[in-house]
């Protein structure tokens, strides 16, 4: 594990606040000037611990696309059957997301389609694709109630004291 500190962090956390802020403004944020800063930065981008700046895209300004929750179970659970199926689903643009989970259910997908036709298309390629689905489960998103992409990175690397 990669231990940080706590100008690390706030470096860290200014960043998924204000992706596009300048290196000057950064070091003016976390109290630092700007060339400690900046080998700070370079350090974080360089251990992987930053690994990448993406513009946060608002869809419902082109578009209103149907959000799905899909629970899927394989047939069979070799570990060729988990690798063919997370594979064929690196390929799928509509899945945006795809958690392998414990318990009764396989795995997770969020899937991003125009419409529920789409998503019912989608899912109909995947079972005559033969990639190992025993069984599915949709389920609609019908509201957004919160969405972030602000990891809580300070409760995670030093978790509140319980009391």
């Amino acid at each position: 594990m990669i231990k940080l500190d706590e100008l690390d962090l706030k470096i860290l956390k200014t960043l998924q606040r204000e992706g596009r802020i300048t290196k000057v403004k950064l070091a003016e944020a976390v109290n630092l000037s700007p060339s400690p800063c900046w080998e700070r930065l370079k350090r974080l981008e360089d251990l992987g611990v930053i690994s990448g700046y993406h513009a946060h895209i608002n869809l419902e300004k082109l578009v209103k696309p149907t959000l799905v929750m899909t629970e899927v179970t394989l047939r069979h659970h070799q570990h060729a059957d988990f690798e063919r199926f997370e594979k064929a689903v690196q390929d799928i643009p509509e899945i945006v997301e795809c958690y392998a989970l414990g318990g009764g259910v396989d795995y997770m997908l969020k899937v991003l389609c125009h419409d529920v036709d789409a998503y019912q298309r989608l899912v109909d390629r995947l079972l005559v694709s033969d990639i190992g689905i025993d069984r599915y489960f949709t389920y609609i998103v019908t509201k957004r109630v919160k969405t972030t992409a602000i990891t809580p990175i300070e409760n995670l690397v030093a978790p509140p004291e319980r009391k």
